[in-house]
């Protein structure tokens, strides 16, 4: 793999040239204010999506989850370069007030070929 662009995004290239996209893993906790209403919900993903995807063009959205657990929401997003998933992460928390941890993941196959 190599690295390109001194001055511009960083971005990973695999040894074809092709840029690789990169998986994250979005947990999110909603803020209690989002929360005493359901229906601000509907209201505020729309107004969210909308902005990731307004400023955010290299992110590839491949699922959202509601969950019950400790989060209460899980997406999963790829994309090339890590300072458009720093961009969302910010849109997410200063929009949705949620509090927010990110992390990279690897497949499991490529993980192995590692070890």
């Amino acid at each position: 793999m190599a690295l390109d662009g001194e001055t511009g995004p960083v971005r990973v290239r695999n040894l074809e040239g092709a840029i690789r996209m990169t998986t994250y893993i979005i947990l999110s906790r909603l803020s209690p204010e989002f929360l005493k209403e359901p229906k601000a919900i509907l209201k505020l993903a729309k107004t969210v999506g909308d902005k990731i995807k307004a400023e955010c063009p290299g992110i590839r959205w491949k699922a959202s989850y509601a969950t019950l657990g400790r989060y209460d929401i899980v997406d999963i997003v790829e994309a090339a370069d890590p300072k458009e998933i720093e961009k969302v992460v910010l849109i997410l928390r200063s929009y949705a007030h949620e509090r927010t941890e990110t992390s990279v993941a690897t497949p499991w196959e490529e993980f192995l070929k590692a070890v």
